[in-house]
């Protein structure tokens, strides 16, 4: 999946966090980051998508992500949800969704890349590459036809 950086941050230095994602911005591919919030055992692994890549990917992908009822889906409904308040890290504002679990990193109010899970990032890019190789615009195709139709037959060769 792209350019591949683990990366660790903690929650108490916003400066980890904000090299992240700024670099995440600038690289302009997805990366891998791995969570280690305060207070929590349970290390968070996330997928930085920048927005218009996930754009890309969500344009092309057939039907959005399946959820199913089973494993941690089960585990994270019968949680209470998180309170939807916006986190700041210098430049950067994370907005947690409560529903699908994304999280929308923000820049002077301008969404620049979305945390994914894992999978779910995986699955976008795969289903969105398969469409794609099998598309052709009108345009092309019609030129792609036309091209054909000028080859000789088999039998003439």
């Amino acid at each position: 999946m792209g350019i591949e950086i683990d990366v660790v941050v903690g929650y108490p230095i916003n400066d980890e966090v904000e090299r992240v994602l700024g670099l995440a911005e600038a690289v302009d591919e997805p990366i891998t980051v791995t969570f280690m919030w305060e207070g929590r055992e349970k290390a968070e692994r996330a997928v930085l998508v920048p927005a218009a890549t996930l754009a890309l990917w969500e344009h092309w992908a057939p039907t959005a992500y399946p959820t199913s009822g089973t494993g941690e889906v089960d585990q994270v409904v019968a949680e209470e949800p998180e309170l939807a308040h916006p986190a700041e890290f210098g430049a950067f504002t994370l907005f947690r969704r409560r529903v699908g679990g994304r999280t929308a990193v923000a820049r002077k109010g301008v969404v620049v890349a979305e945390l994914l899970d894992p999978d779910e990032a995986h699955w976008l890019q795969e289903k969105a590459r398969n469409v794609r190789q099998g598309f052709m615009d009108p345009k092309q195709k019609a030129a792609f036809e036309e091209f054909l139709a000028r080859q000789a037959s088999l039998d003439d060769q």
